[in-house]
């Protein structure tokens, strides 16, 4: 088979240590003169984004007045600490010629100084879980369900959480009511301009019953981050919380079996005020459903195909690329299907500029391997910042691996050892081959995904409850 070839030597599988530290290409330097150009130790510059709980909670107003107050102050606090230029230039013959891996020392952005929040505590009804955690128990009430026909399709259930936000930008108490249509004008701002988040999450069911989360305050801090992009008020961390934890516990005879699907769950915030100019509704709707689901992809496990999408974009520098947006989803739709026409799972996006540098799927995030060295695109605005993508970034790093965050041409990629994008949806699916100007290229069979194999079941095992959650990642919750 065609493509790229690599030892299967036990010796060249085990993570290496970290290489000595090197100076970035002129062309990736931050900007910022807050920030030193000299090399530093790569344990420094290559550390993650510190997560919510490492921060204290940072209160913010409400109501149109409080949201320009916001944006005025991110916009003050942003302009001091960007470090990204965008677009980024072509790097001449003598920047290409240095180190091309170079890591960049990425400060919080002021977006999650200001929603970060601490995780709520046992006492609240959410606590950090591990292997004993649980939300609910038992499996004796399960509905009679065929599980093995479970694709990726929604699936009606018992209830939804609905709660309401008013003009002054203050949400009311949430209630749970049974699943089903919900009432919008048609003058509602999602509907007519597009102003609208959503969310996604999964729970898994333990084999002694119990159900574990997997880093949801993380998909709160995103949700409100997209939320001020969009000048929408937000729930705050604990009330996001609460919510998922009631929709799970009022639906959890819909939890699959262990190793027959997981609970999807959905929350969405839109805009459901009528609005007839482009502006804030003046009303809006925090929903949460679930439902059951199996594989993303309808090969399963299976390798996927990827189509290099070279004419459309789903994000642009400046855009909504970074957040998730339901307009970003809508513009991938087209793209994806011409792609599946053709025999591929999905599509994969370059950068809008160059056409060169390679960017995400229409729904997760990408990944490479080559000479035992894990990179991912940078963040540079256009790229969703995956909760999965972050925690292989972190697992990876605590195995010993090298990891980094830099600009990746299409041809680097192609010269990959191993590809493989991650998601919530796909948690980790293997690339098998890559199509690009009508070039195949293959990764190998089976034997040469090493590394996204260990990555995948390490991943997996933790989400489940399969071993003892040492990165503190599940989230566990008393059942009311």
């Amino acid at each position: 088979m065609g493509g790229p070839r690599v030892s299967t030597s036990r010796s060249q599988w085990q993570p290496k240590p970290p290489a000595r530290s090197v100076a970035p290409p002129a062309f990736l330097l931050p900007t910022s003169s807050a920030l030193s150009h000299q090399p530093r130790a790569r344990a420094a510059v290559s550390s993650p984004v510190p997560s919510a709980r490492d921060h204290p909670t940072t209160s913010t107003l409400g109501g149109a007045q409080g949201r320009g107050r916001r944006r005025q102050a991110a916009d003050r606090e942003w302009s001091s600490s960007r470090v990204w230029v965008w677009p980024p230039p072509v790097p001449d013959a003598a920047a290409r010629r240095r180190p091309r891996r170079a890591v960049i020392a990425r400060p919080l952005t002021p977006d999650r100084r200001r929603f970060a929040a601490q995780s709520p505590s046992a006492e609240e009804g959410l606590s950090p879980g591990g292997a004993g955690g649980q939300l609910c128990t038992g499996t004796a009430d399960l509905v009679d369900f065929n599980w093995e026909t479970l694709g990726f399709q929604p699936v009606p259930t018992d209830f939804m959480y609905v709660m309401r936000c008013s003009e002054e930008g203050v949400f009311t108490k949430g209630e749970l009511v049974p699943y089903g249509p919900i009432e919008l004008n048609p003058a509602a701002g999602v509907l007519n301009y597009g102003q609208g988040l959503l969310e996604g999450l999964r729970a898994h069911r333990k084999e002694d019953g119990s159900v574990l989360l997997f880093r949801p305050d993380e998909n709160a801090l995103r949700m409100r981050v997209g939320a001020d992009r969009l000048c929408m008020p937000a729930p705050s961390v604990e009330q996001f919380l609460e919510a998922i934890k009631l929709t799970i516990l009022a639906n959890k005879r819909w939890v699959p079996p262990t190793g027959k699907g997981s609970l999807y769950i959905r929350p969405l915030l839109i805009g459901s005020g009528a609005i007839l100019g482009v502006a804030p509704a003046p009303e809006y709707t925090f929903v949460v459903f679930a439902c059951p689901v199996g594989h993303y992809f309808k090969d399963g496990l299976s390798p996927i195909s990827l189509l290099t999408e070279e004419e459309y974009q789903c994000a642009a520098p400046g855009g909504t690329g970074d957040i998730k947006t339901i307009g970003n989803y809508a513009s991938a739709v087209y793209a994806k299907e011409r792609a599946k026409e053709r025999g591929h799972s999905d599509v994969l996006y370059l950068d809008p500029v160059h056409k060169k540098f390679v960017e995400e799927l229409s729904s997760c995030n990408i990944f490479m391997v080559k000479d035992n060295i894990i990179s991912t695109p940078l963040l540079t605005g256009t790229v969703l910042p995956g909760i999965t993508r972050r925690s292989i970034i972190e697992y990876a790093r605590s195995l010993g691996f090298q990891v980094e965050e830099c600009l990746i041409t299409i041809d680097e990629l192609l010269d990959a050892d191993e590809v493989f994008c991650t998601g919530t949806s796909v948690v980790l699916s293997s690339v098998g081959c890559i199509v690009y100007q009508g070039r195949r290229v293959e990764y190998g069979n089976q034997k040469f995904r090493t590394v996204s194999q260990q990555l995948y079941s390490a991943l997996t095992a933790i989400q489940k409850g399969l071993v003892e959650d040492s990165m503190g990642w599940t989230v566990a919750s008393r059942q009311a």
